[in-house]
């Protein structure tokens, strides 16, 4: 009976409608991801009794006073100044190191260098535990303790590692060719790297850039253990909100929509180098 009805409306130019399966997961996994984000943004927006003591989807008494603490506390705003300074400090650093080491993998073929590189790699693999207690020590002892290039230097042991072989990746797709008309050419490997080189690389190097800022802004325990005061970050700084009168979750959350912004930042700036890296397949 049911085919029979099917035929009549065909027979009558109706067509059901289709439901697209696909944009309907693509929704669901946007809403799943987006969820946490929007209630980060409501929280951050109410007072903290009514985030103790009402649930609401909308802030019912809308409240900008969350972000104004954080924007004229120095004790909060500093936090982000120090997480900018040290995370912009590493992702220059890694990428200067990063750049020579990875076009050597690239190019040349030398006795050990599948182990070098894997070596590497493990750094990348090892939790940051396992290094903090060194670094505390060895920083403390040289008078580097509390100060934002110590962070910068300690985040390149995972940092630098990541960047080699993410750009390793975009050197090996540049012929060899190219490097040897340059010489041709009379270019010097100076000019040849700067003026050729790199711009043909440009899509690895924002690529390893965009990861190298992410994994340093969103690193805890470095960045807490080898910082007191000077050049405590944003995040070691939300994790020390709770006060005699209990957690100011307001606050904290107007802190977390803040940390957001300039990782969101970095994605829109980098977004087309990503892309190119998903299609070469090194991301």
């Amino acid at each position: 009976m049911a085919d029979v009805t099917v035929n009549q409306n065909a027979a009558r130019g109706l067509s059901l409608p289709r439901v697209n399966s696909r944009a309907v997961v693509m929704a669901l996994y946007l809403l799943f991801l987006l969820l946490p984000i929007y209630w980060l943004l409501n929280m951050s927006l109410k007072t903290n009794t009514e985030i103790l003591n009402e649930f609401t989807l909308v802030p019912r008494d809308l409240t900008f006073a969350n972000y104004a603490t954080i924007l004229t506390d120095p004790a909060w705003y500093m936090g982000y100044v120090n997480s900018l300074i040290y995370v912009t400090m590493n992702t220059v650093i890694s990428l200067s190191v990063a750049l020579p080491a990875a076009y050597a993998f690239s190019r040349y073929h030398f006795m050990g260098d599948k182990h070098l590189f894997f070596w590497l790699l493990t750094n990348r693999m090892a939790p940051p535990a396992v290094f903090a207690l060194p670094f505390f020590q060895l920083y403390s002892s040289v008078g580097l303790f509390d100060t934002h290039i110590a962070v910068a230097l300690a985040h390149c042991l995972f940092n630098v590692p990541l960047a080699v072989w993410i750009l390793e990746g975009f050197m090996r797709g540049v012929p060899k060719e190219i490097d040897e008309t340059a010489y041709i050419d009379g270019y010097s490997f100076g000019g040849f790297f700067v003026k050729i080189f790199t711009p043909l690389i440009s899509s690895g190097i924002g690529v390893a850039a965009f990861f190298c800022f992410m994994f340093s802004w969103v690193e805890l325990l470095l960045s807490r253990t080898l910082t007191t005061v000077d050049a405590k970050p944003i995040a070691a700084i939300m994790t020390r909100t709770q006060g005699a009168s209990g957690i100011d979750w307001g606050v904290l959350a107007a802190a977390g929509v803040l940390t957001i912004v300039p990782g969101a930042l970095v994605i829109w700036f980098v977004r087309n180098y990503i892309a190119k890296g998903f299609a070469l397949g090194r991301v």
